[in-house]
């Protein structure tokens, strides 16, 4: 479960520059609640002499992390750039969002290595998030955080994948409560010979499970809801070109919606909480949504 985004910068390997062909294209990794425009891919490691890097770029109809919209059910953009050596890995990526911070856009930096046990390809990474130009920082400053990830992926057959992951933050978007996250999901291949040349098509579905400590004592001082978050759609992919539709719902009220969002935008009108949510306020940040992303990428 790395957090990586999709990227604007050009691709460069060393050797030749090429589209990431749909055997090695990220475009069906099964989302296991990652930040951006790409999941990760833990079976993206290079011999130990070789250094190679990769790119994406894409559009998306909404952000949905987790469950949640970080662009206010908008139009987003995001890039991001990956640098592998052997089993270890760094990268960058950069997004646009909507929050109640109002920051510039969102970047993260992360690195890691991916092992392979058996059959099981292994993400062991760490990333920090930036907000910056954050004009209404808030009670405890801005927004920035830390989280560390493990996730694992195997197939079952030709056309069967699973996988799994896990994620921890000691203090998420710097509100003082840690966060922990788990998720499976599974994946579908259609097999090539029933595609036309040049094509992949995958289903993909995944669940996840968020809970948190108590915020910090300026912002209540008691936990953030904690929330199913569930997912499903299906990728294509095209050479350098993929296309994703997708569901996403949780089981987060519209209340509780609001109390772990902070949209700025919610409304009065629903149930009232006298320590959580005193003035009923209620936020559509967390509905089912339908998401439409495409994005290129090169390896």
């Amino acid at each position: 479960m790395a957090a990586l985004l999709g990227l604007w910068l050009a691709p460069m390997t060393f050797g030749s520059v090429r589209a990431e062909t749909p055997e090695g294209s990220s475009g069906g990794v099964i989302g296991l609640g990652s930040r951006g425009w790409s999941a990760a891919e833990p079976n993206r490691a290079t011999p130990a002499d070789e250094l190679e890097f990769s790119a994406r770029a894409g559009l998306a109809s909404d952000y949905i992390y987790r469950g949640t919209t970080l662009s206010d059910h908008e139009p987003a953009a995001g890039a991001a750039f990956e640098a592998r050596f052997g089993q270890l890995y760094t990268g960058a990526t950069v997004a646009s969002v909507k929050l109640p911070t109002q920051p510039a856009a969102e970047f993260t930096m992360a690195g890691g290595f991916r092992p392979r046990i058996a059959n099981i390809d292994l993400d062991v990474g760490v990333t920090y998030f930036v907000y910056p130009g954050e004009k209404l920082p808030g009670e405890t400053g801005s927004i920035n955080y830390w989280e560390a990830v493990i996730r694992g992926d195997t197939k079952i057959g030709e056309s069967i994948r699973v996988a799994s992951g896990y994620a921890y933050s000691p203090d998420v978007s710097n509100t003082g409560a840690w966060s922990q996250y788990v998720a499976a999901g599974v994946g579908f291949d259609v097999p090539g010979r029933l595609l036309p040349q040049d094509l992949s098509v995958s289903f993909t579905t995944a669940a996840g499970y968020s809970w948190f400590g108590n915020q910090a004592s300026e912002l209540g001082g008691f936990p953030l809801p904690a929330y199913l978050n569930w997912q499903a759609g299906v990728t294509f992919t095209h050479k350098a070109f993929n296309l994703d539709l997708r569901y996403y719902g949780t089981n987060l009220s519209k209340e509780s919606c609001f109390v772990f969002t902070g949209d700025p935008n919610a409304r009065p009108g629903g149930r009232v909480d006298p320590i959580t949510n005193p003035a009923g306020l209620v936020s559509n940040w967390c509905g089912a949504t339908i998401v439409a992303k495409a994005w290129f990428a090169f390896n």
